[in-house]
């Protein structure tokens, strides 16, 4: 993005729309950048009045203080001083007010009491004194990812995105109408998505992004999220994006597609994952949990009506094709609140779980929506989201059983009951439940009675416990205790030296 004084953009027409450049401009790109190039190790103040010649020259100043205000983005000034700056000035002002400087001649004297101080010498002092100060700092490495075509689409780029600081409304069309959405929840931004019916019968998703004036007051984070949003736009394939532009008092379109703006160096936004702390406080809380259900983040496009919303999370549960939606529902203003419960009651045939701050007090409109509220207050309680999802996990578990003979004969010889779950796609839960009449249930496996009756033979009175184990993970069996049980045998343990076998 450019500072607003570099923005170029025609009105004609009372339209809004910034002025693009093209291959026109290549060989003041190649001279700008060449310019850079040529003053490495020289001071800032040589590279500006370098820049400014060009600009005498130039029909449009702004172009090309806009072109150098990206190179310089790519340069590096550093201070460059025999000795530390700040330093300097103090001794030569403490020998100046020793002196009393007046004369040319007495600034000499200043200086070189000062450089005796110092133990340097007077021109180390003079390079010294200033060399901190913009002008002086030195051009010290200048490695621009850029060349001079690269230069011009960052600087239309750049523009566009000056030009949307002002906006006070954004819609989008995109053929990543997901990644669109996404970027625009990372960047804490409000939106509601459209749906409309194309002619040729696809569905066109229209994302509007409502702005500031909608909301409290114009910030100045809203111009910069606006501005980073556009970056995100123009990666994707096909787009337009419309804008209302306050210019100043009065209202203006912008209109951008993917003809006018692209991205050089693909970078996409670099934001915290969530749209708030409460959502990131949960997703690290639940995610901690040894549970049944895979946590989720922006799942789907459900459709609402004519509109479109993304859930902030989904639920999956691991033993069956369901999924349980989950939205977190915060201090929202109360026109958003009404679209987003008009949302809800348009959403049909999935099951979604809302928590809701219980300050907007609409929890009973959510549950007339055939949706679960939660209420919560500062943070949503992990547990009241469990306990909600243990519920459906029972109406699960008892389908499953329902479906699954009462008897189960596995072919391996040795299962754990957790592998044989997974082979049919239930919980340990509905498995335990069943009967194994070729298996004996060891602890939390199956073993058929040929096998332990094999492992028995292998064991005998007064073995050591290490040995015992070798033998039984020999079988593939990891709960040497159970086992023992199940053919006769107890350990003894002597003190720390370790346990000898022993009949039961």
């Amino acid at each position: 993005m450019l500072t607003k004084d570099l923005l170029r953009v025609s009105r004609r027409g009372g339209r809004y729309r910034p002025e693009f450049i093209g291959c026109e401009v290549r060989p003041l790109a190649a001279r700008l950048i060449g310019t850079y190039r040529e003053h490495v190790d020289e001071p800032r103040r040589a590279v500006d009045e370098a820049v400014e010649a060009i600009e005498r020259e130039a029909e449009d100043f702004k172009l090309v203080r806009g072109l150098a205000a990206l190179l310089d983005r790519e340069a590096s000034f550093e201070t460059v001083a025999p000795l530390p700056p700040e330093r300097t000035r103090r001794r030569v002002f403490e020998a100046a007010e020793t002196v009393g400087v007046a004369t040319s001649d007495e600034r000499e004297e200043a200086l070189i009491n000062a450089a005796d101080g110092l133990a340097v010498g007077v021109d180390a002092v003079e390079d010294s004194l200033y060399a901190d100060r913009d002008c002086n700092q030195r051009l010290t490495a200048f490695e621009s990812r850029w060349d001079p075509d690269d230069l011009i689409e960052q600087y239309n780029l750049s523009l566009s995105q000056t030009a949307l600081f002002d906006a006070t409304e954004v819609a989008v069309t995109s053929d990543d109408p997901r990644g669109l959405v996404a970027a625009i929840k990372r960047l804490g931004l409000m939106y509601e998505i459209d749906r409309e019916e194309r002619a040729d019968g696809d569905d066109e998703r229209t994302v509007v992004v409502t702005g500031p004036d909608r909301l409290f007051r114009r910030t100045r984070r809203y111009g910069t999220a606006f501005a980073r949003l556009l970056r995100s736009v123009a990666t994707s394939g096909e787009w337009e994006l419309r804008a209302t532009i306050d210019d100043r008092g009065t209202e203006r379109e912008l209109v951008l597609t993917e003809r006018d703006v692209s991205v050089p160096g693909v970078d996409p936004i670099a934001e915290p994952s969530y749209d708030s702390g409460v959502e990131r406080d949960f997703a690290a809380r639940f995610s901690s949990l040894d549970l049944d259900w895979e946590l989720r983040r922006e799942p789907d496009l459900l459709e609402a009506g004519t509109s479109v919303m993304i859930p902030d999370f989904a639920f999956d549960y691991r033993y069956a094709d369901f999924r349980v939606y989950f939205e977190v529902m915060g201090f929202w203003t109360p026109e958003y609140v009404d679209k987003k419960l008009g949302q809800l009651e348009a959403v049909e045939d999935v099951d979604l779980v809302v928590a809701v701050d219980d300050s907007l007090g609409v929890g009973e409109e959510i549950e007339a929506t055939d949706h679960r509220a939660i209420p919560y207050s500062g943070t949503v309680r992990v547990k009241d989201v469990v306990d909600v999802l243990r519920e459906y996990e029972a109406d699960l578990i008892d389908e499953a059983a329902a479906e699954l003979p009462d008897e189960l004969s596995p072919e391996a010889d040795v299962i754990e009951l957790d592998a044989l779950a997974g082979e049919y796609a239930v919980s340990v839960d509905v498995i335990e439940d069943r009967t194994f009449p070729d298996h004996r249930r060891v602890g939390q496996w199956l073993v058929r009675p040929a096998v332990l009756s094999s492992i028995a033979e292998e064991l005998s009175e007064g073995m050591s416990f290490a040995d015992t184990e070798a033998v039984i993970d020999d079988y593939g069996v990891t709960d040497a205790s159970a086992v023992l049980a199940a053919v006769g045998y107890r350990v003894e343990w002597e003190g720390l030296t370790g346990g000898v076998l022993k009949s039961r």
